[in-house]
């Protein structure tokens, strides 16, 4: 059998500081005032996902297509 390894691919990682300051991170509005939370940016292909309380920390980059998957499951 045949495995998909863009499935069970890991998302690529790198700082958020070398993702540049012109992205656009985001938090959910049902985040609270103490700022634990994640950030969210759209990106050209791809959806970052960072620590608030590290924005110079590292960020999770995954597939716009994983990020909505991903989504989805926890929506329903």
């Amino acid at each position: 059998m045949r495995r998909d390894r863009r499935a069970t691919a890991p998302p690529a990682t790198s700082g958020a500081a070398a993702l540049g300051g012109a992205v656009g991170w985001r938090r959910s509005t049902y985040s609270g005032a103490a700022g634990e939370c994640v950030e969210v940016a759209d990106l050209a292909a791809r959806t970052a996902v960072r620590d608030s309380k590290r924005p110079d920390g590292p960020a999770l980059s995954f597939r716009a297509g994983a990020w909505a998957d991903f989504l989805d499951s926890v929506r329903s």
